[in-house]
């Protein structure tokens, strides 16, 4: 991330002029809107605020997600004098050190049985409390595949591939985790089951479209309203084959209507981000204008309609006037063909941004950034891209045909030559893909 100070921009009407927007100006304009968004949601900054009451009994910390180690690193260091053991699960290179809260790594998107080994290791850890003792879960964007413990009868190759189906499926978050909690015994409220009668408190980092409690990391403390049956039809929909062993658990699982009562709290969500990053769009003199933070569909389509947006935007000034920043965040999804080529490389971020270029055939005045949070857009290394004016020329020149590279879902490939991705490393915490288009 960029922690340089923001230089000074004109306002009034020297800022209105298009040319004072150089190439140069426009890009560390686009990455500190993108940094201070980031930097609004890390948990040294914000998590502390939120802690309950020091208990008068035991302390366990559990918790999952992107941000699980982090999370954990800021409650040891707001709470240097009590007693705190447990343990969390975040994604391989995702971790930062801790000294009583024992951290595990385990892959991400597709489940593996290191994530098993660790939501043994919570279940026993809050196994045998008692009501004056307190249960911290730290919970995150990532949870669903990093914390998984089949129900009896599913293996964890069962699970595996569910996952990977859903993933190319083009289903929402919101679905794929409604088939995830009905295929685990800690997702849903089973951890929160499992820690009873003690005190559970979950401070969580929203990375979902709505800030469903119950979608973020498959809502491991909170009660699950919905049914097996919801399940099977989600799988239907989108015409994806289960084993016998994953039918089997669907049709006679019954749903758990005993769920104890649970405390719930965001303490970061996409919204908080993007009005971070307009208070930093305004200190460039620009408007700024959020779209919303739960945007979804299909990543080339939500290219194309944003590229309506600013063109109109740069056009006639509608919904806002220039020199402006539209940001939303939200998540998008990218659906693989099953019978097609085997995919390229690249991310729903990335894939957003070749096909807002395309719509956009070489408009002057319009700049774009989007990136995940979390620093890491799909499975790639790149956090996601820039798109500028000349971004189509620039590839042409280099052999590059974008269409192809669009088609052929191969993004990151498109953009890592033409030098634009962006490269922020694993940032520890998620609040979702965060996009911004400066327009002139």
């Amino acid at each position: 991330m960029n922690d340089t100070p923001i230089p000074p921009f004109p306002t009034g009407q020297q800022a209105a002029t298009a040319t004072q927007w150089t190439d140069a100006r426009a890009r560390t304009a686009l990455r500190a809107i993108l940094d201070a968004a980031i930097r609004s949601a890390m948990p040294a900054v914000v998590l502390a605020r939120y802690l309950p009451p020091r208990p008068r009994g035991k302390c366990v910390v559990v918790g999952a997600g992107k941000a699980a180690a982090s999370m954990a690193a800021a409650l040891e260091e707001a709470w240097p004098d009590v007693e705190l053991t447990g343990c969390v699960v975040t994604r391989d290179g995702h971790t930062t050190p801790t000294r009583r809260i024992k951290v595990f790594e385990a892959a991400h998107p597709v489940p593996d049985s290191r994530g098993e080994d660790a939501a043994r290791a919570m279940l026993a850890a809050v196994s045998g409390l008692g009501p004056d003792d307190l249960v911290i879960a730290l919970i995150s964007g990532g949870g669903s595949a990093l914390l998984e413990l089949p129900k009896p009868g599913v293996s964890m190759d069962d699970i595996r591939a569910i996952n990977r189906a859903l993933l190319h499926s083009g289903a929402s978050i919101r679905d794929m985790n409604v088939v995830r909690r009905h295929l685990s015994a800690i997702k849903g409220g089973g951890l929160a089951m499992a820690a009873a009668p003690a005190r559970v408190v979950t401070l969580a980092i929203s990375d979902v479209p709505g800030d469903d409690p119950l979608t973020i990391a498959s809502g491991p403390t909170v009660m699950d309203p919905t049914t097996p049956a919801d399940a099977l039809s989600i799988l239907a929909h989108y015409g994806i084959t289960m084993s016998d062993a994953v039918r089997d658990a669907l049709v006679q699982t019954a749903p758990d209507t005993h769920m104890p009562q649970a405390e719930f709290t965001l303490i970061s969500t996409p919204l908080m981000a993007l009005q971070a990053a307009a208070i930093t769009a305004r200190e460039y003199g620009l408007n700024a204008l959020i779209l919303g933070d739960a945007l979804e569909g299909e990543s080339r389509d939500a290219g194309t309609i944003m590229a309506g947006i600013a063109l109109s935007t740069r056009l006639h000034g509608l919904p806002v006037a220039g020199p402006a920043v539209l940001l939303s965040g939200g998540e998008t999804t990218v659906t693989i063909n099953p019978s097609g080529p085997p995919p390229g490389r690249g991310g729903r971020n990335t894939e957003f941004l070749l096909a807002m270029a395309t719509a956009l055939h070489e408009q002057p005045g319009i700049w774009a950034i989007a990136a995940d949070s979390d620093g890491i857009d799909g499975t790639e290394d790149a956090a996601g891209a820039i798109i500028t004016p000349d971004t189509l020329p620039r590839a042409r020149a280099l052999g590059c045909d974008p269409r192809h590279y669009l088609r052929a879902h191969d993004s990151y490939s498109m953009f890592q030559q033409t030098g634009d991705l962006v490269m922020t490393g694993p940032t520890l915490t998620n609040v979702n893909d965060i996009r911004a288009v400066l327009v002139t």
